[in-house]
């Protein structure tokens, strides 16, 4: 595996009949981190994760996993990855540990080191007291954790997930959380797809957001939401301030504020680093305005994700496949 790169994606595309899932993707994912992979549904995620694991062949492009191409040499890509889909693969008449043990042997692990395997990722995973228990007893939580165990059988550099945590409940959610980010503590290097953007905030050190199979913007959480820059928010005391305080606004960042009536509120989005707390109270404070609350509020990666999408919207007029 080279050094500093995990996953190296360049111009990949990939047609099904007359929808055009991948349209010139690029991807560079760094060794040792998360990449969360984001987008609407029909954004084309799942066909790029497909591709990267050597499941779908691309039309064109190039894709390199753990330094080995996935097209020409797929065999070996498959031998250094995990992948851990959206619904657990496990058989529910066995228990955890003859699951895990049955995977160990179907990756040609000999019989004592598939079940030194599967006895220490029940450890790891907290799942050892559980472990001679028949699947189909087990919770949701429980199950997503086998599953995510069984894709780490073989102890692989590089781990795909699709959707880890769908149906989970928040503290098995954060559970999960804290397994992945273990995993990366100790060198893996892992691509998520997700749909809860309190996810991806959390675990990602880069996100790329897709659409119809491109990529809109790629980057760091805080890079992100520096990008759609920062909103500012004036509470009146009096409704017939508002307009005096847009103006202030307005005059201060060259943009058209927004008023609440029924809130008593002034908005306005700016450019990060553009204005400061300080200056805003001081020009209120001088026009004799009843404040009850200035605050300076850093975007959501919600309000990223929409912002961004919703510009894409109207891009294209056949819809990737998802």
């Amino acid at each position: 595996m080279i050094s500093d790169c995990a996953i190296e994606v360049e111009g990949l595309h990939k047609r099904f009949r007359r929808t055009h899932a991948l349209r010139g993707l690029d991807l560079r994912v760094a060794a040792g981190t998360v990449c969360a992979l984001l987008g609407r549904n029909g954004a084309g995620k799942t066909t790029a994760v497909r591709v990267m694991t050597t499941l779908t062949r691309p039309d064109t492009g190039q894709a390199r996993v753990a330094g080995y191409d996935v097209v020409r040499e797929a065999e070996t890509v498959r031998r250094n990855i995990g992948l851990a889909g959206q619904y657990a693969a496990v058989d529910d008449d066995l228990t955890g540990r003859e699951n895990l043990w049955v995977f160990g042997r179907l990756h040609h692990l000999d019989d004592r080191t598939a079940k030194a395997r599967a006895a220490e990722l029940l450890a790891r995973f907290d799942l050892a007291g559980e472990a001679d228990r028949p699947v189909k007893g087990y919770s949701g939580g429980m199950r997503r954790r086998l599953d995510l165990m069984a894709s780490l059988i073989t102890a692989p550099p590089v781990l795909f997930l699709d959707e880890p945590t769908t149906g989970l409940d928040p503290g098995s959610r954060r559970q999960m959380w804290r397994h992945i980010a273990d995993l990366v503590a100790t060198g893996t290097s892992v691509l998520l797809t997700t749909q809860y953007l309190d996810e991806a905030d959390s675990l990602a050190d880069q996100i790329v957001v897709v659409d119809q199979g491109r990529v809109l913007a790629a980057g760091t959480p805080a890079e992100l939401k520096a990008a759609i820059g920062i909103r500012v928010d004036v509470v009146l005391g009096d409704t017939a301030e508002l307009a005096a305080a847009a103006g202030i606004l307005a005059g201060l960042t060259g943009a058209e504020p927004e008023i609440d009536h029924d809130q008593r509120t002034v908005r306005v989005a700016v450019p990060s680093g553009v204005l400061t707390l300080p200056v805003v109270v001081r020009q209120l404070d001088a026009a004799g305005l009843v404040v009850e609350d200035v605050a300076l509020r850093q975007p959501s990666l919600d309000a990223v994700f929409f912002r961004l999408t919703e510009r894409a919207a109207g891009v294209g007029a056949d819809r990737p496949d998802d």
